[in-house]
This record gives C-alpha cells, structure tokens and sequence, in this order.
C-alpha cells in the first residue's frame, strides 16, 4: 500500500481556456487520482460538511481506501485561483483554510504498515507526525513549498533528516539550498538527508538527481492544456505508483519511475481538476511512457562522433 496524507480541497480555478467553480482538488486527491492506476492508495485527510464524498467514488472503485478521511463540522478547504496565459503564473484569488486550519493527521492501523509513504505539501511539523506513527517505510517521498521553506526552515530541517525523496520546483530547490545552480542545489539539498531531490519544472519536464548520476524526464508536448493545478502531485503518484509494482528501487527502476510521473502529470492538465483520472487506465499511462521513449531514444555510434 501507498499512504498519501495532504489536503483534500474544493478549487475555483480560471485559466485563458476556462474555468472550473469548486471542483475537487488538494494534494492527496491528485496524488491518489495518479497512484490508485497502479495499486492500493490509503488516503488521510479531512473535509467540511460541505465536500461532496461522492465524487471520490471513482478512486473508491480503483482500491484507494478513503477510511482515512475524516469530516468535520464546518468548510473544507477551499482555494481559488487565476493563471496567466502561459500557465506558468498564478494569481492566489481566495485561500479559506476551513477544517484543515486544524488538521492533525491521524493514520488508521490499517495504513501504518504502509511500504511507501507520501507527504503532500503540508506543515513539516505535521509531515513529522505522520512519520511517528508509520512503521518502517521503504521509501519515504514528501513535497514542501517556499511558505515551509521561509517560515518553518528548522522543522523542514528536521523532516529532510528522515526522507528519501524531496519533491520541489527549481526555485524552491535554489531557495532551500541558498545557491542559483541546479545541480549544486540538489547536491546540498542530499547533504540534509534525502538520497534523491526531483526538482519539477513545469511543462519541461523533471530531473532526478542521486548522488553520482542523474535523469531528465522531458515534458510531453500537448495540444490541449487546460489547467496544471495538481499536475505536481500527479506526478508523484504516477513515480510512487509505478515504484509500487516493482520488487527493487534500483537506477532503472528509478528512473522509469519518473517517466511514469512525468506522464501522469501530463494527463493532469489536460482537464480541469482530476477529470482527466476518471476513465484513465493503466494501459493509457505505459503507451505514453512508451510514447516519451520513442521521442527521446536515439543510437549513439562513438566510430561516428571519433570522425567528427
């Protein structure tokens, strides 16, 4: 099983090519609307009175185990937002926090032997907390942002002490290691705990860095991009749901792993919200894969680069 704790959310997104009122969102629903294709997601979260259960149904139907979700009186957590015409910025139009103000993560028994764990962009000291009540994971991946990175620095500190995997974009990379170079960022980013940093950069791509090699995932090209609100964490349950059907977390593996997330992410955009999951299949997700490898794959002669 894969345990994923993050927000669980309704989002109000405008973009140039439409928009969406409260539709699902949050960390743990994208992450889960990825990883559930591959295997069983065990899903903690908390919602409001307001948050329309029935909607997840279609993780419920694919083995994600949504027992972990807890309702609570009041609003679920609620984010509204506007994108520019490249996608690449965005304009935070409303945050209300609602029940999540106080979300204190409790892992039901049935999770706990978890062999992968995610933590989906929350306070580090609540990522800690999850961390305490999980028994030996293989791999550990979490994502942070730069509100963790500026505000809370020691406590994410402490977490990057007992993860394997830091997921962040390039600017939070250069933030959190103080330095502009990628690769310099990544190198001391490891020096703090992790053994691989993936640092995602949008619609080019993801790199994984490890401490003597590293992988670049290219983005798929697309026609329709409509929305890339989740496209990180869909990218994280793609990379941990591949790693959930593999006997070994080896270089090749790894490797695979991040096209797989590199795909998933690509589905992400092309609706709004998690629409583009709800009749995906594993078998679309391999013959994207498949699709990256046929337009990055080429034959190196060294006899023909010696005559050059």
């Amino acid at each position: 099983m894969i345990l994923v704790v993050g927000s669980v959310a309704l989002d109000s997104v405008e973009t140039p090519f439409g928009k969406a009122e409260r539709v699902l969102g949050g960390s743990a629903v994208f992450f889960s609307a990825a990883a559930s294709l591959f295997g069983p997601v065990g899903v903690v979260g908390v919602v409001g009175e307001d948050y329309p259960m029935g909607e997840l149904d279609f993780l419920a139907r694919r083995g994600a185990d949504l027992a972990g979700i807890e309702r609570r009186p009041g609003d679920s957590f609620f984010w509204a937002g506007r994108y520019s015409y490249d996608l690449n910025a965005r304009e935070t139009l409303e945050t209300r926090l609602g029940v999540f103000a106080e979300f204190r993560p409790s892992i039901p028994d049935a999770f706990r032997q978890a062999r992968f764990v995610f933590l989906g962009n929350i306070d580090p000291v609540l990522q800690l907390e999850v961390l305490g009540q999980v028994r030996s994971p293989e791999l550990v991946v979490c994502d942070t942002m730069n509100y963790w990175i500026e505000g809370s620095r020691d406590e994410l500190l402490r977490l990057l002490g007992s993860v394997d995997v830091l997921l962040v974009n390039d600017a939070e990379a250069r933030e959190l290691a103080g330095t502009p170079n990628l690769l310099q960022a990544a190198r001391r980013i490891m020096e703090l705990g992790p053994s691989y940093v993936v640092v995602k950069k949008g619609e080019h791509g993801a790199i994984l860095y490890a401490e003597d090699w590293m992988f670049f995932a290219p983005g798929y090209p697309l026609e329709d991009v409509f929305d890339p609100t989740g496209a990180g964490d869909a990218f994280a349950g793609g990379f941990l749901g591949y790693l959930s059907g593999s006997d070994t977390l080896d270089r090749e593996e790894l490797r695979r792993a991040v096209m797989y997330g590199s795909a998933a992410g690509s589905y992400a955009v092309e609706r709004f919200s998690v629409d583009r999951f709800r009749e995906l299949t594993p078998l679309d997700v391999a013959h994207r894969v498949e699709e990256f490898r046929e337009m990055t794959a080429f034959e190196h002669r060294l006899e023909s680069a010696a005559d050059v």
